[in-house]
């Protein structure tokens, strides 16, 4: 690939064929304008880990037109995919995610992308895997067979949107009006983790990032729905304060009346935050 003139949009490019299962994807887009190398923002998507689709946007979304205005900001912007529940279990989906990090910075000089400045944004079971790859950064343990020797999967910030912090939490911390039993055999955690959450508590915790924190967290902004009636905002609450706690860069956003996807709430202004914090902690 030729580092003076990269192919743009590069849609499809293969980061990783896992055996036994599809090709994993990315389409990655520049700034119509500003200078190269780009920093970049890493898009997870949402979808209970069973649906979703780097491709677009979901409904609740889409209006806000949020790569757009990734773009316009002077991000480059990489959507992301991974394997679904229906077709793995934890720690797949992390796996791929941080194959796709690896894949972006091994290939940044020619893709014109500024390794030092990779952040990572994602909404509810993306801003989960967001969160993750965020505290998990460079660990041998959480890399997957993938890894590339030298090529780092770290990142310098994160935006969390609405994201599952605790597993083991989710259902005592429900809202009163709650869509989900977090617990039940067939809840989105329990599939990722392969059966009942409460029944294999380590299989819940290794996949929950409250368990990840440390000192050495680059920083995240997480920010969620007060109503909330899918993922709790207690999840966010629970991460934020054992960020704190440890001394690790965490701001926490929880807007009043908005439900998962910030339903009644103006998106807008919430990218606008969010890229406002990129800005600020990658040095902009």
């Amino acid at each position: 690939m030729s580092s003076s003139q990269p192919p743009d949009p590069v849609i499809d490019a293969i980061v990783a064929e896992p055996p036994g299962h599809r090709p994993l994807t990315l389409d990655l887009f520049r700034p119509p304008a500003g200078a190269a190398p780009h920093p970049l923002v890493i898009w997870v998507h949402g979808g209970g880990w069973r649906t979703g689709s780097n491709k677009h946007d979901g409904p609740q979304l889409a209006p806000a037109r949020i790569g757009d205005r990734i773009l316009a900001a002077g991000y480059a912007l990489a959507r992301v995919s991974y394997r679904l529940s229906g077709e793995a279990t934890f720690p797949a989906q992390l796996h791929d995610v941080k194959a796709a990090v690896r894949w972006l910075r091994q290939h940044s000089a020619g893709l014109r992308l500024d390794q030092a400045r990779f952040a990572v944004w994602g909404e509810s079971a993306g801003g989960h895997l967001a969160a993750l790859v965020a505290l998990t950064g460079d660990d041998p343990s959480m890399a997957g067979g993938g890894a590339v020797p030298g090529v780092s999967d770290a990142v310098r910030a994160g935006v969390l949107w609405y994201a599952p912090s605790d597993l083991l939490t989710m259902a005592a911390q429900n809202h009163p009006e709650g869509l989900q039993d977090h617990d039940a055999p067939e809840s989105p955690e329990s599939r990722l983790v392969g059966g009942p959450v409460q029944e294999l508590p380590k299989e819940s915790a290794a996949a929950s990032p409250v368990n990840y924190v440390s000192p050495d967290a680059p920083p995240l902004l997480i920010a969620h729905g007060e109503q909330d009636r899918i993922v709790p905002v207690g999840q966010s609450r629970e991460l934020h304060e054992r960020l704190i706690a440890v001394g690790a860069p965490a701001e926490l956003r929880i807007v009043p009346g908005a439900d998962h996807c910030f339903v009644g709430a103006d998106l807008v202004p919430l990218v606008d935050e969010g890229l406002t914090f990129l800005d600020r902690a990658l040095d902009r």
